[in-house]
């Protein structure tokens, strides 16, 4: 008879997704899609990346021939009306390649898009009542069905490129999100140059980074937590601590900003073997209700989730304190995982960031439908302490507002 060990689990192979990294890398993207077998594609993002911004001219720029045009309405959480008018676009112009260019909105609806193309649904009526008829979770048969080959050119730090396996947006009407869940919806190809990011707003850049450490420090300590996972995570979160703060946009460094690309993508390494929690799960709420970006709910929901998830994750937070720099030696695990919430408080302070639900324009008295409505998020179920009442989540809510 065998000795059980509580290490144990199972470890499910990455999707096949192609990522180049390195500043300039955007020039290749025609032999890129190319090499995929792509013959035309149409380039989607929102508008202020497409106006304020050079990096949707230099794509676009870049594919030549291959382009059939932009499609910049993608405003963010891609309301449901903007897919329908894109995929209908790509249709009507025999495009085989969607190129996402800017922040997890643009990924996240490129894969609804192809969805979209695939299946033939061409009214936001349709879409909305296939919503409705599967609880807001369509899970397609794409058997024998032609996707589109997907691109993503990220241009904040929030990784959403990265995900896999789903999509989604938003059914503005009735204020939540429609998702899309089935296994070949990844990106084909990833590529990281930090060119792109030249006029991403510090606000928004800075917001998706602490964003990334977001999905360090939940895949270090949630259920399902994997071995394989904890190393390139903790050096990612290094990473942000260490050249976050270098990459703001007046200090034209694009070497800090390309480590900080490469930071969100080892965050997200190991996908689809893991989950997020609490934090995300707040997060997901205030973002849609309060149409707040994920980046700045991160920023004032993780120290106060740690603090929450202390008693039971104190020696996974221990370790995330030496990426933050700290000298535990000496420390308990209690007092490093202290010390590491404090770290990642002082982070986002010294960023500029808010720290308090407040800053958000949240009302105080929402608190309470707020934490009724977490409870219905996939992250509760995979928090270090199970959430299953209100009063858990307003215990974190109170401390963060």
């Amino acid at each position: 008879m065998t000795q059980q060990t509580s290490l144990q689990g199972t470890f499910d192979p990455a999707v096949p997704t192609r990522i180049v990294f390195g500043n300039g890398k955007v020039d290749s993207l025609k032999d890129e899609v190319q090499r995929l077998g792509g013959k035309k594609a149409l380039v989607l993002s929102g508008k202020t990346a497409a106006e304020e911004t050079d990096s949707v001219r230099s794509v676009n720029d870049v594919l030549g021939g291959l382009s059939a045009g932009v499609y910049s309405n993608l405003t963010q959480r891609a309301p449901l009306s903007t897919a329908i008018e894109a995929a209908n676009l790509a249709v009507a112009n025999g495009v085989d390649t969607l190129v996402g260019v800017g922040g997890s909105t643009i990924s996240d609806a490129a894969r609804m898009i192809a969805v979209l193309m695939a299946e033939g649904i061409t009214t936001e009526s349709e879409l909305r009542q296939l919503g409705e008829d599967h609880d807001m979770m369509l899970s397609p048969n794409l058997d024998g069905k032609s996707l589109p080959i997907q691109v993503s050119i990220p241009t904040t730090l929030s990784a959403g490129e990265f995900n896999m396996g789903g999509g989604n947006v938003l059914d503005d009407q009735a204020g939540h999100k429609i998702r899309v869940r089935h296994p070949r919806l990844y990106s084909d190809l990833i590529m990281l140059d930090a060119v792109m990011t030249e006029g991403t707003p510090d606000w928004l850049w800075l917001s998706t980074g602490v964003k990334c450490l977001d999905h360090c420090i939940e895949r270090l300590y949630t259920t399902g937590n994997q071995p394989a996972i904890d190393a390139p995570i903790l050096a990612a979160a290094e990473m942000i601590f260490t050249h976050l703060p270098r990459s703001k946009e007046s200090d034209k460094d694009l070497e800090a900003r390309l480590k900080c690309l490469v930071a969100a993508w080892m965050s997200m390494m190991g996908a689809p073997n893991f989950a997020t929690g609490l934090s995300h799960a707040i997060g997901h709420i205030i973002g849609v209700h309060y149409s707040v970006g994920h980046g700045y709910t991160s920023c004032v929901t993780q120290p106060y989730v740690m603090e929450f998830n202390r008693s039971v994750s104190a020696f996974k937070q221990s370790m995330l304190a030496r990426s933050a720099g700290l000298d535990i030696r000496g420390l308990s695990d209690e007092e490093a995982a202290e010390a590491a919430a404090r770290a990642v408080d002082d982070f986002v302070i010294g960023m500029g960031m808010p720290h308090r639900i407040r800053e958000l324009e949240v009302p105080e008295e929402d608190l309470p439908r707020i934490a009724e409505l977490v409870l219905t998020d996939g992250g509760c179920r995979n928090n270090p302490i199970p959430i299953t009442s209100a009063e858990q989540v307003m215990e974190v809510l109170r401390k963060a507002f």
